[in-house]
């Protein structure tokens, strides 16, 4: 199984005080609004996001269990941001830049499918497995290039089966 998810031990909660995001998902969020305001792009993708996720310790570990190679990944993402989103630009930010539809869409994913397992704490694990769900994304592309599915994300985050078929320690 993979691990207890160490990296949420302080939940956020939402209005109704039930839990949100965990804190490693917060940073990362945070992380994916920064990467797109460092680049004074006006929104914030899901490419961002992918971007952010692979510092996400959750995310990270499916996706190492997954034989995706992290380094490449980072790549071929920072490369399309860079190379093909500069329509995004703009002069000077004075905001945050806003979440695509894209982007809300993932997010809203991860959450509606946790809360329909109930539990409670949504994780860069759960977000990573939603981005699949954006099947013209770029960033699902990415993922499929690596040979990562969504089945395989699934499998380790619910069952432990790291794609060469072995079990997490």
């Amino acid at each position: 199984m993979p691990s207890k998810r160490a990296s949420c031990p302080i939940p956020f909660r939402d209005q109704q005080g039930a839990r949100a995001f965990c804190a490693a998902l917060e940073a990362t969020l945070h992380r994916a609004v920064g990467l797109a305001a460092a680049r004074k792009h006006s929104s914030t993708t899901v490419e961002h996001l992918l971007l952010a996720l692979i510092e996400d310790p959750d995310a990270a570990e499916v996706m190492r269990a997954c034989k995706v190679d992290l380094g490449e990944l980072e790549k071929t993402v920072t490369a399309f941001i860079d190379n093909e989103l500069t329509s995004l630009a703009v002069g000077a930010v004075s905001e945050d830049p806003s979440p695509t539809g894209g982007f809300q869409r993932v997010i809203q994913r991860a959450v509606i499918h946790v809360r329909s397992a109930g539990r409670d704490d949504v994780t860069g694990a759960n977000v990573l497995v939603a981005i699949f769900s954006e099947r013209e994304s770029h960033a699902a592309y990415f993922l499929r290039q690596q040979e990562l599915s969504r089945y395989d994300a699934v499998s380790f985050i619910a069952h432990g089966i790291r794609k060469d078929g072995g079990r997490a320690a």
